[in-house]
């Protein structure tokens, strides 16, 4: 008997799978990248020795404070009226709020804003930095 070989095939690499899986991964990173807080108000926060570079978390909420008083809450810009329903709001969830007051700002306008976090039942605050270069 006599067995005929078959033609044998040529060995391939396949790329395909591997693409997806590259592309997978790639949408994974993304969509579980954090992200920095922007910034409504341009914001030169004041130095101090302590200063950190590292900026508040995502899950943190930032108050900004502009030179000229005007208040921003999470990037949204907001008064005194619309902010304690906000803060009332972060209280419920027990989450830490930041606050980032301009250098220059008048400490009055701070001590406000920090009366309107209490008041809403905030107990985790933290005033915004830069260390000294």
């Amino acid at each position: 008997m006599k067995f005929r070989q078959k033609p044998r095939e040529e060995l391939e690499l396949n790329l395909i799978p591997l693409i997806d899986v590259i592309f997978m991964l790639l949408i994974f990173f993304m969509l579980t990248t954090t992200f920095i807080h922007d910034r409504a108000l341009n914001v030169t926060l004041p130095v101090s020795n302590q200063g950190s570079e590292q900026r508040a978390p995502v899950q943190d909420h930032v108050i900004e404070i502009a030179e000229d008083g005007r208040i921003a809450l999470d990037g949204k810009m907001m008064d005194q009226n619309e902010m304690r329903p906000a803060l009332k709001a972060i209280a419920v969830d027990h989450q830490p709020v930041v606050v980032w007051a301009d250098a220059n700002v008048v400490n009055q306008k701070v001590i406000t804003v920090l009366d309107l976090v209490r008041g809403a039942g905030i107990t985790q605050v933290g005033l915004g930095t830069t260390p000294i270069k």
